[in-house]
């Protein structure tokens, strides 16, 4: 028993002595330190770190730093002069400040340098082992009680270590400075979204002042995050986003992201800038790592910002999978898109278009697959999509009715190009034919050289009898249109005037009302033919899909075709197997029978659009 209490005494006073050594032992050192530098005692070593010369002491240096006390002890040179240490975390600046602890010379600790010092204490092996509150210690106290308390201390730090890699990692730098960042970003945007919850609860208020409330909280944290690269910037958002932030609320920092990162890049036609190949390597970059983190929900990104992304991407000549991921995003917000988001310049320098027609018939044929897709179920399987009220589609037609004409004046459009943009425009959604009436005539004054067949096929995806009457009575003295275009639209208005005058006739208020056996079953007859109007479309769908699958593949057989990349560098799409010739055929027969059934004459693209009242008619 007096054995046990004596082995329990001597533990700890053995544990009070080692203390004390050490403590004495690191206070002689800081002493000699300190009478070294105060002596000016000649330099007994040359360290040479980052580019730079030091000549210090070996006794400051071994006693704090295992690193050198290594290289001094394995050394065959008994009097060893020159001290080279390659490759040390934060360069020369780094060293001195190492150097300065280990002659004991005060200096600040702060969020700017402690990632440099933890990584520097690491590489230098200056830890307890040698010497009592080192360097690393010294450090790793600061991170815990200061600079990893705050979000701006944990961005700091994180983007100091950019340069330090891979020793950042590996002594968790990164990895604690991503944990802090998202749990601050995570907390504070639950008690922003409570607040407001709160807030709605209480009183009501205007969608708006409810946008404007979450501004502050969202810009303060998006602006810090901006200056981190790319890898980092993903890593953040990822485990942001494993800790419940939502992934559309991403919107806003995405953007404030990508107009800092893309800064400098002009992508508008002639006044585009040639920029150097590291600097365009790191664009495409950023671009195809924003494009991957963007929300998948509808309304979560303004349209304005995607197509800016998508001029880019062509730019940059990113992957096929980033521009069809962003020409896909793009479909979903098209009901909320104006004319300048289409615009997109051709980036060919090969004679053609001066507008990417192409991507913009992607973009629409992605639309309305999504529109059908929409009406069948409300949702994809991603759930991704919500079917678009009448209001939307409206929104489009009048959207690509107004694309149409501005391209049409544009000499290279050729009239395959125009006739597949323009049979893509919904056909439910075109009351009148005006608007395609003013984009045909626009095409036809433009390309004055055109064949009477090609004028013809110009004019084919016009539904003559859905003319108003000022369009009519353009139409009908316009020696641009072809002979049977203004023989069909003079038929259709005497026919409508023959009705008006036919209803005027009969309409007497004095003769009692009979019932009409015809108007009765005139609503199973619309709805019958408003079905074969809708598998119409849909045919004619598959139909544009597949001509531009096929244009695709005959694309990729010519190797000096290229997929609007002004190096020729061609981006092509997965080779379908070729359809049989009986399937189109057997669609095109379909097609024939629903066009006989929907219209008088057989014109093989009919489509309906609603225009603005004030819209002009023709550009003469």
């Amino acid at each position: 028993m007096v054995n046990l209490n004596q082995e329990q005494i001597a533990q700890p006073t053995a544990t009070n002595m080692f203390n004390k050594k050490n403590d004495l032992l690191s206070t002689a050192m800081k002493r000699t330190s300190e009478w070294i530098f105060s002596q000016e005692i000649p330099s007994d070593v040359t360290v040479r770190a980052g580019g730079t010369s030091f000549s210090l002491h070996k006794f400051p240096l071994v006693s704090k730093c295992g690193y050198i006390r290594k290289l001094v002890s394995e050394s065959t040179d008994t009097d060893l002069a020159v001290i080279d240490i390659p490759g040390i975390p934060g360069g020369a600046e780094a060293f001195e400040l190492a150097a300065k602890f280990c002659y004991g010379i005060n200096f600040e600790i702060s969020t700017e340098n402690i990632a440099m010092l933890r990584c520097v204490a690491e590489y230098l092996e200056m830890t307890e082992d040698h010497a009592v509150g080192n360097l690393v210690e010294r450090t790793e106290k600061y991170l815990h009680g200061v600079a990893l308390k705050s979000l701006a201390g944990a961005v700091t730090i994180l983007h100091s270590s950019e340069i330090l890699l891979p020793l950042a990692e590996k002594v968790k730098l990164v990895s604690r400075c991503i944990d802090m960042i998202a749990f601050v970003a995570c907390r504070d945007s639950h008690f922003s979204a409570s607040g407001r919850a709160e807030s709605d609860k209480n009183d009501s208020i205007s969608s708006k002042s409810s946008m404007s409330n979450t501004k502050p909280v969202v810009e303060w944290w998006a602006e810090d995050l901006t200056v981190l690269r790319i890898d980092f910037f993903q890593r953040v958002l990822i485990a942001m986003m494993a800790r419940g932030f939502k992934q559309n609320a991403l919107g806003p920092i995405l953007m404030l992201y990508a107009q800092k990162s893309l800064r400098g890049l002009e992508i508008f036609g002639k006044g585009r800038k040639k920029i150097e190949a590291r600097e365009e390597h790191e664009k495409r970059v950023v671009l195809e790592t924003i494009v991957s983190l963007l929300p998948r929900e509808k309304n979560a990104m303004s349209i304005s910002f995607l197509s800016m992304l998508l001029r880019a991407a062509i730019h940059l000549e990113t992957t096929v999978a980033c521009r069809l991921d962003l020409e896909k995003r793009m479909a979903l917000q098209l009901g909320q898109a104006v004319l300048d988001d289409l615009l997109i310049p051709s980036y060919s320098f090969t004679g053609d278009t001066l507008f990417d027609v192409e991507t913009v018939q992607r973009i629409m044929v992605n639309y309305l697959e999504y529109e059908m897709e929409g009406n069948r179920s409300g949702y994809n399987a991603d759930e991704e999509y919500i079917s678009s009220s009448q209001s939307d589609m409206e929104c489009v037609t009048r959207l690509m009715e107004s694309y149409l004409a501005e391209i049409a004046s544009d000499r290279n459009l050729s009239v395959s190009k125009f006739i597949s943009l323009a049979e893509l425009i919904p056909e439910q959604s075109r009351i009148t034919e005006d608007g395609m009436y003013r984009s045909i005539d626009i095409y036809l004054k433009a390309h004055p050289a055109l064949s009477d067949m090609e004028r013809k096929k110009a004019c084919s995806v016009m539904d003559c009898q859905k003319l108003s009457r000022e369009a009519c009575a353009h139409a009908a003295q316009n020696d641009r249109l072809p002979v049977q275009t203004v023989v069909q639209v003079l038929y259709y208005e005497q026919q409508r005037l023959r009705e008006v005058m036919d209803s005027s006739l009969n309409d007497s208020p004095s003769l009692p009302s009979k019932p009409n056996k015809f108007s009765i079953e005139i609503h199973p007859v619309l709805d019958e033919l408003s079905t074969l109007r809708k598998e119409n479309q849909d045919l004619k769908l598959e139909l544009v899909k597949m001509k531009m699958r096929l244009k695709e593949i005959a694309k990729s057989d010519d190797p000096k075709a290229s997929f609007g990349s002004p190096s020729g560098n061609r981006l092509s799409f997965d080779k379908p197997p070729l359809p049989r010739k009986s399937f189109i055929s057997s669609i095109s027969k379909t097609i024939g029978r629903f066009i006989w059934a929907d219209g008088i004459v057989p014109q093989s693209a009919k489509r309906r659009n609603k225009p603005s009242k004030d819209r002009r008619h023709s550009i003469s």
